[in-house]
């Protein structure tokens, strides 16, 4: 019977000690889309990267404390939501009526829920909006005033349409509005990307993903891309990876991109990276353009895409970090 028990013990410890020593990592998107050297000033660069280090570190510290990945996830995307820099929360671009509607998604690799908020105007953080419908609500997708009134209800931050009105993307909105000639977006004409998002590994082995928006510039009000779209333009399964898209939304709603990643590896063995190149391939052969991050239980990274750049960075399972935005960087 001790001898039982001493190997009982033993297990146990060991067991606790192979828990203890789960890596962790976080990978994170600021957007891709048309990104080259000759159209970024140095003072810009600069600033990109510094606010892509601080979402990861922001993360990081989280992990490393032994939070939990929702947790890194969240906190990492609410920096980069206000920022005026990317195409979230304070930086959304505009609708052909002027307004920014912004969409985001969560999702829990272990447990498979998910959480979403579409269309929001008075939300202040929607990532922060979306983890409460997954947590904290029977629903996975809300919309407009409905989810607005359930932030509200459930103590949200709420702030005035006009809070997410940069100045600089509202110029940017009333060239594109006079370059169109129309009151309904030429998708061809319109710059198309702009989205962040997360990925992240905690000490007990979880991934979790996360991904904000403020949609297409010039979008029709109403309009919902890939973002909050589960399986579209976030999914997290523990026992493939977790994945945030970026890019043209149509195209990757068609292709279920972020599921079809996980798909993939799951029923065909493929790994991380494998897995996310042949899907950003398929979303080009269909005439779309974007990319994705993805990170599987190992920690190990995937950040394929096919346009210009993408802004991008990781902190991988040995404490590296790297940023990096045009397509020349690895």
């Amino acid at each position: 019977m001790r001898t039982f028990l001493l190997i009982t013990l033993c297990m146990l410890l060991l067991a606790a000690a192979s828990y203890a020593q789960s890596p962790i990592a976080i990978v994170v998107h600021g957007g891709a889309g048309t990104i080259s050297r000759d159209r970024m000033t140095p003072e810009l660069e600069k600033a990109y990267r510094q606010k892509l280090e601080e979402a990861l570190r922001k993360g990081y510290e989280i992990l490393q404390n032994g939070g939990s990945s929702l947790d890194a996830i969240e906190a990492s995307i609410q920096v980069l939501e206000e920022s005026p820099l990317f195409n979230a929360g304070r930086g959304a671009v505009f609708t052909d009526a002027g307004t920014n509607e912004l969409d985001a998604s969560i999702m829990d690799g272990k447990t498979l829920n998910a959480g979403a908020v579409a269309g929001v105007r008075r939300i202040k953080s929607p990532i922060k909006a979306a983890r409460a419908v997954m947590e904290r609500s029977p629903h996975v997708m809300m919309t407009g005033e409905g989810a607005e009134a359930f932030a509200r209800s459930v103590g949200l931050e709420m702030v005035k349409p006009d809070y997410f009105k940069d100045e600089k993307r509202y110029q940017q909105y009333l060239r594109a509005k006079q370059k169109s000639g129309k009151q309904s977006l030429d998708y061809e004409e319109i710059e198309k990307h702009g989205t962040v998002g997360c990925v992240a590994l905690d000490k007990q082995g979880n991934l979790a993903a996360g991904t904000s928006t403020g949609g297409m510039m010039l979008k029709r009000f109403g309009r919902v891309g890939d973002s909050p779209i589960i399986g579209a333009g976030t999914y997290a399964d523990n026992e493939a990876c977790g994945v945030s898209a970026t890019g043209w939304g149509e195209f990757f709603i068609r292709l279920a991109v972020a599921h079809d990643i996980v798909a993939l590896m799951k029923y065909k063995g493929l790994g991380v990276q494998e897995a996310a190149q042949a899907v950003i391939d398929k979303v080009g052969q269909l005439g779309g353009d974007g990319g994705v991050i993805a990170m599987d239980r190992q920690g190990n990274i995937a950040m394929p895409f096919n346009t210009k750049g993408m802004y991008r960075g990781y902190i991988d399972t040995q404490g590296q970090l790297k940023v990096m935005i045009y397509d020349d960087e690895q």
